[in-house]
């Protein structure tokens, strides 16, 4: 498989290496390269081919079909992996958007429900949902941001903690929900329901608050099918995942993947599963055809020579 696992490049300035990207930090601008590692329980547990590309592309079509709604990040995709970005403050706090009663990790709406936990800071839930269930209407369920491990905050502890002004939250409290609708409009169209998501958010030159990171990848946001999602509720069945939930569920049910010091391989049909997965989110939400990179395409070399504008 042609993986793009990292990258060490010398002239694009400062590195800083994130879960899945690594960033070149500029004066005014980073490199955002989308690697094909995957993440979940705060480690890294596959790497999976395309996924970069894929995910670099979908973001680039989201923060264009949303600008209207915020002003964000974005300059260019010199390269199918690579998205230049202005140089921004980011908010130390995560915006988790939920539309369903679901997940798996710690930070999930449906483990800390099932804990017995009710009153979320700023919304309240009744006894008796079960998982998978459809949410009366959106929530937002934010979280601190950490390159280690995101912890559930309310709205309350982030104003009381000075995370950021009342004046930022409700501002980008309004942003998140607009641009879940919106996702979540687009997403329908294209046969998916968009179940949850995360939105960051940072400050700009000019003070403006601007959207930042990625926007509705297969990443940072829940999808599932559409046209199967009412059948298979009512069945009690888990719904047909179009993101990385599978492969979570299959780590969860074979270790235990915040602890274990080494985890399984993950299974190589599942790794490729989840790759045509992507690539059948980025079709049908963009509308364009997959061209990913050949099986002797030298992807560092790719991008190198893509990027030779931006070096410094």
């Amino acid at each position: 498989m042609n993986l793009l696992r990292e990258t060490h490049f010398n002239n694009l300035g400062e590195q800083k290496i994130g879960k899945v990207r690594d960033i070149y930090i500029q004066p005014d601008k980073i490199i955002l390269v989308s690697t094909d590692r995957h993440s979940s329980f705060d480690r890294i547990i596959a790497h999976i081919p395309h996924k970069g590309q894929l995910l670099n592309q979908i973001s680039a079509f989201w923060f264009d079909a949303t600008k209207d709604i915020i002003s964000n990040h974005f300059l260019e995709v010199p390269d199918p992996n690579v998205l230049v970005a202005k140089k921004c403050t980011p908010l130390p706090i995560e915006m988790v958007v939920r539309g369903y009663m679901t997940g798996v990790t710690g930070t999930s709406l449906w483990v800390n429900y099932s804990k017995g936990q009710r009153d979320f800071g700023n919304f309240t839930l009744p006894d008796g949902m079960v998982k998978n269930q459809k949410l009366e209407i959106p929530v937002i369920n934010p979280t601190t941001k950490s390159d280690e491990h995101d912890q559930p905050i309310t709205p309350k502890e982030i104003l009381e903690q000075n995370l950021v002004s009342k004046e930022v939250w409700d501002e980008v409290a309004d942003k998140s929900i607009k641009l879940f609708i919106r996702g979540r409009e687009i997403a329908e169209k294209a046969g998916f329901i968009l179940v949850d998501t995360k939105y960051e958010f940072g400050i700009d030159e000019s003070g403006r608050v601007v959207l930042i990171d990625e926007i509705h990848t297969p990443d940072s946001s829940r999808f599932w099918q559409k046209a199967v999602y009412e059948e298979r509720f009512a069945k009690g069945e888990e719904p047909e995942y179009f993101d990385k939930e599978f492969l979570r569920l299959w780590f969860k049910d074979n270790c235990d993947p915040y602890n274990d010091p080494v985890l399984p391989e993950a299974p190589k049909e599942m790794v490729e599963e989840l790759s045509k997965r992507y690539i059948m989110i980025y079709e049908g939400i963009t509308g364009n055809k997959f061209i990913g990179a050949g099986e002797n395409e030298n992807i560092i070399d790719r991008i190198e020579n893509n990027l030779k504008k931006f070096n410094v």
